[in-house]
Order: C-alpha cells, then sequence, then structure tokens
C-alpha cells in the first residue's frame, strides 16, 4: 500500500507521527453486519449505514480537506490529516494572514498534544504544548473516531444509548474516559457529534465547555460512509453557538489504511 508523503512544514516529531499514524491496519477483517449486533441500537443503526458488509476494517486514514477558519476573522485553508483513532492525529493546514502565507500543524500522539504555525515559515504565529492543549487535543481525537467507523468496534471502546436518536461513545485516551455524544437519524445518518471538551474558547481558564460538529452532508470511500461536509465550534445549541464556531469543511478525499 502506497504511503502518503507527510506534508512539508511538519516538524521532525510530526512526521514520525505522520508516518505512524497511518500504518496499514494489518490483517483487517471484512466487516460482517453481525459485528454490530451487541452495540446499543442508535449505534448500531449507525454502523451499519456507515461501513459496507465486505469492507476491510481498516482504522488508519489520510483525510485532504478544505474550508474557513476562524483565526480573528474567517479565512480560507486547506488541509490534510493523518488519523488513527484513539491513538493520535496531525493535522497540517496552510492559510493566509493577508497577503502573506501561513503553516502549521495540530498534532496528538503519545499523550502528548501540540500546536505551531508560522508566517512565511519563519515567525512564530502560534504555538503551544502542555497539560491543556494536551488534553484539549485528546478531547479531538474522540470526537473524530467518527471518521474511522472501524474504530466503534475497538474493544476499548465502550457504548450506551441515551434514547432512540443518541448514543454514547466511551474513549480512553491520554489516561482519560471521554464521553462523545452521537445523533443518529432513523436512517443511520450521523447528524452530530458533541461532548464536554477541555479548552478556553472564552479566553478565560481552561476548564470544560460543550464543543459538537453538525454533519451536513455525507459520502462513500473505500466502503466506508462518513461526514464530507462539517461546522464545528463550542457551546452547540446554546446562544453563544454563533460566537463559538470555529471551523467550516469539506472533505475532498479519504484513505483508509
Amino acid at each position: 500500500m502506497t504511503v502518503v508523503v507527510a506534508p512539508p512544514h511538519l516538524t521532525e516529531q510530526a512526521r514520525r507521527d505522520w508516518d505512524l499514524l497511518q500504518s496499514p491496519t494489518r490483517r483487517a477483517p471484512a466487516f460482517d453486519p453481525e459485528q454490530a449486533g451487541l452495540l446499543p441500537e442508535p449505534a448500531r443503526r449507525w454502523l451499519l449505514h456507515a461501513i459496507a458488509p465486505g469492507t476491510p476494517l481498516r482504522r488508519a486514514v489520510v483525510l485532504s480537506m478544505r474550508g474557513m477558519m476562524r483565526i480573528g476573522e474567517w479565512r480560507r485553508f486547506h488541509a490534510n490529516q493523518a488519523l488513527l483513532p484513539l491513538e493520535g492525529y496531525v493535522w497540517a493546514a496552510g492559510t493566509r494572514l493577508g497577503p502573506a502565507p501561513v503553516h502549521g500543524f495540530d498534532r496528538y500522539r503519545a499523550g502528548a498534544g501540540e500546536m505551531r504555525w508560522r508566517l512565511l515559515d519563519a515567525v512564530p504565529v502560534m504555538s503551544g504544548s502542555g497539560p491543556d492543549l494536551t488534553r484539549s487535543a485528546a478531547g479531538r481525537l474522540a470526537c473524530e473516531f467518527v471518521l474511522a467507523p472501524a474504530a466503534a468496534l475497538d474493544p476499548r471502546v465502550r457504548w450506551k444509548a441515551l434514547d432512540d436518536r443518541q448514543a454514547v461513545a466511551t474513549l480512553p485516551i491520554g489516561g482519560e474516559d471521554h464521553e462523545v455524544t452521537l445523533d443518529i437519524a432513523p436512517d443511520g445518518r450521523l447528524e452530530r457529534v458533541s461532548m464536554d471538551r477541555w479548552g478556553n474558547p472564552d479566553g478565560q481558564a481552561f476548564r470544560e465547555h460543550r464543543f459538537g460538529v453538525e454533519c451536513v452532508e455525507e459520502g462513500m470511500f473505500d466502503g466506508f460512509t462518513i461526514p464530507v461536509r462539517v461546522v464545528g465550534g463550542w457551546w452547540p445549541g446554546t446562544d453563544q453557538r454563533v460566537e463559538g464556531e470555529f471551523i467550516r469543511y469539506a472533505l475532498d478525499d479519504a484513505l483508509f489504511r
């Protein structure tokens, strides 16, 4: 299987993470719908919609996307991401501040999160690491398991139903359990994903805030049906939702490995 070359502008550590996170799944079994039989009904319905029978249950995925993100104001971006649920991600993106290009990455792996962004590939714009950023990055990783649906069958993921439209997946990441709520339509479509995520979107001390993404449109890649148009941000379902929204993106491709 062809290796997806790491995007430019990554540090040496981020490149190592990129390569590790896109390692092909060994001996990926073909999906049998009976494998979803023990999940609570909303989760079972989503998984049967998300994975076509006979699809190899590959857990790693490399994504390419484009959209808008809010850094002070809304700006266009393009990005690539290597994602392995419960283990880590590297998200490498480019945008512009006025006429000047900005490149950077966010990453989480092996219990450490980091972000690093540079103007003209030289001047630091945003950077960070440490316990608070790591905990927030672990929350992002928990939410994004829906982009690689085979992860739902990982025995480390615990499930419970809230009602006939909502299921909660509990994912152990970074020594902490992260409860992720999935809203699932009667036909199995994933409508939204939400959780209490560590962060400081209000500029105050880090603490838990409600975080969520709306799954506006879906598409199929390699037998997996996943969200391809997404709107995400803090405080979904509240009067602060518009203030908290910070990303809108569309997937161009998803390569499962």
